[in-house]
């Protein structure tokens, strides 16, 4: 098979690292990797904020809820949407700086910072390491731009820590391909179609531990009863818009 997608097929989320620093010839094939992709016209509007410091990891922990994978991992890359570099551009061209501070221009942002962030996941796993998404950018988004010292029209979006793995965990389950494929146009899924898309899942050994320990009859109400509910969700909506009026993304 072919390396590059060998490495893609057998993506696992990596939790647990060595104590072994990420050497700076690594980082730099990572960070180049990253600086590589799709970009909206071309423009690159993303940055990548690169933790190594431990007392910056330190001051980073709360932000991510002291999780071992974040304040133990040898290295953290944050990816932010960011306009800001190319508005200083425009400035000192003298083009107009206005033209960007609106939500179709986060939404440009977005799209170059999170596949910056999969060429450099890509990158990582290739040349030996592992890593795991946090969640926790988008609920303390605030507070990140606060440690980070992010100026106006940045906005973080993906923090990812990475690192050589101590083992390397089995194969999350994943729904088949045909779940997320549509062809020509998006065809619905009415109750068969969803009972054929779920039913390895649901029927997975892991499934079923977990709705022994929730005492729930199924995997959607873990999720919306215990994982992501709707208080949360509406309180971190809350959050991200004061963050992205206050970015300059909502003029």
């Amino acid at each position: 098979m072919n390396e590059t997608l060998n490495t893609l097929f057998n993506h696992v989320s990596v939790r647990e690292y060595l104590d072994r620093k990420v050497d700076d010839e690594t980082l730099n094939l990572i960070l180049k990797a990253a600086c590589s992709g799709s970009t909206m016209g071309n423009m690159q509007l993303f940055s990548v904020i690169v933790t190594r410091d431990e007392a910056m990891k330190q001051k980073l922990a709360p932000l991510h809820f002291n999780q071992p994978m974040a304040t133990k991992a040898p290295l953290i890359l944050t990816f932010c949407a960011d306009f800001r570099r190319f508005n200083r551009y425009c400035e000192f061209r003298d083009a107009e700086t206005e033209a960007y501070s609106n939500l179709q221009s986060y939404h440009w942002a977005v799209i170059d910072a999170l596949i910056a962030a999969q060429n450099a996941c890509v990158a990582a796993e290739s040349l030996g390491l592992g890593f795991c998404w946090l969640g926790t950018i988008t609920y303390n988004v605030d507070k990140f731009i606060e440690v980070l010292n992010l100026p106006k029209h940045v906005i973080p979006v993906a923090c990812i820590p990475m690192g050589y793995p101590v083992a390397k965990p089995a194969l999350t389950q994943k729904l088949p391909v045909e779940a997320m494929v549509h062809y020509e146009t998006y065809q619905d899924y009415d109750k068969e179609k969803i009972d054929h898309l779920y039913a390895e899942k649901e029927s997975s050994e892991e499934t079923q531990q977990l709705l022994r320990e929730n005492n729930l009859p199924n995997l959607a109400q873990i999720f919306t009863q215990k994982r992501y509910v709707k208080a949360d969700n509406e309180h971190f909506a809350k959050v991200l818009l004061d963050a992205l009026k206050k970015q300059g993304f909502m003029q």
